[in-house]
């Protein structure tokens, strides 16, 4: 297995390519299109460097991967799609994510709720393959309800569940989201073996320390500032309530969402053709 890691510094999102060597088949997990929030502008720069990478190895895309439906970054699954082939593939839970924000975004009729826009909804134990490399599923909401983790031999890919553990944990609070079921789906993690090497979706140092992406099950036991060996389900529960309660919503939050919970569809044009994004007020 070869790991290609990308880190998009604007959202401090790390992306990756988790290729087999002997068939040179691939997978992309958590892309970024980036976007000029203030000039209504996306650009490909992050999604063109994987997609170098994929050429450079001569590699064939087989999935573009979400871990969840993001609020903090737009996903570059279209475009990915339409310039390397490859499948979608998310948690099954995101029919609630859409169910939610249909109504919130008023995205009309028209849109669908079961998930058809990606072209796999996983569930919890469900195994896939990139080439060679067998990949399973494991269930791990909170967060959001359909957050997921690919466990692929030794390393799990956990999207925003845990953090470098001088951050800490995923934030609880959006809609669909549960710091109880965030415990028990962190557990999950960590009953892994120790030396599981964690690779984070994102990374926000404090103290000058430098952006890292990976951690391990031992090191997030001993060291993680919410979750390590010995603080109980009701005391991490107390902590991610008051915490939660003091964030702010995501600056993207309204434009990720729209476009993350149509995985490999756009947003459709108005009738002068242009394509617009809503917020909402008031609604959150």
């Amino acid at each position: 297995m070869k790991i290609h890691t990308f880190f998009d510094q604007a959202t401090a999102t790390y992306s990756y390519i988790v290729a087999d060597n002997e068939t040179k088949t691939c997978a992309i997990i958590d892309s970024v299109l980036n976007l000029d929030y203030a000039a209504g502008r996306t650009a490909t720069t992050s999604a063109d460097l994987i997609i170098e990478t994929i050429r450079q190895y001569n590699y064939r895309l087989e999935w573009i991967l979400e871990t969840h439906i993001h609020a903090d970054h737009l996903t570059a699954a279209p475009y990915l799609k339409q310039q390397l082939g490859g499948k979608t593939g998310i948690g099954k839970n995101v029919i609630q994510v859409q169910e939610t924000f249909k109504d919130v975004l008023d995205l009309g009729e028209s849109f669908s709720t079961d998930g058809n826009q990606f072209d796999r909804l996983f569930e919890d134990g469900n195994c896939l393959k990139i080439g060679n490399l067998d990949v399973e599923i494991l269930n791990t909401p909170g967060h959001t309800p359909a957050c997921i983790s690919y466990l692929i031999g030794d390393a799990v890919f956990v999207g925003d569940t845990v953090f470098m553990p001088d951050v800490g944990t995923a934030r609880c609070d959006f809609p669909g989201g549960d710091a109880k079921t965030l415990y028990q789906s962190i557990q999950k993690i960590l009953a892994l073996p120790p030396e599981t090497k964690i690779y984070l979706c994102h990374d926000y140092p404090a103290d000058g320390r430098t952006e890292t992406h990976i951690s391990s099950v031992a090191e997030q036991k001993q060291h993680n500032i919410h979750i390590m060996d010995g603080v109980s389900e009701e005391e991490f529960i107390s902590m991610r309530t008051r915490r939660d309660a003091t964030l702010n919503m995501p600056v993207l939050i309204f434009p990720s969402l729209q476009i993350n919970i149509r995985g490999s569809h756009e947003i459709p044009a108005s009738d002068n053709g242009t394509q617009y994004l809503k917020v909402p007020l008031n609604a959150l």
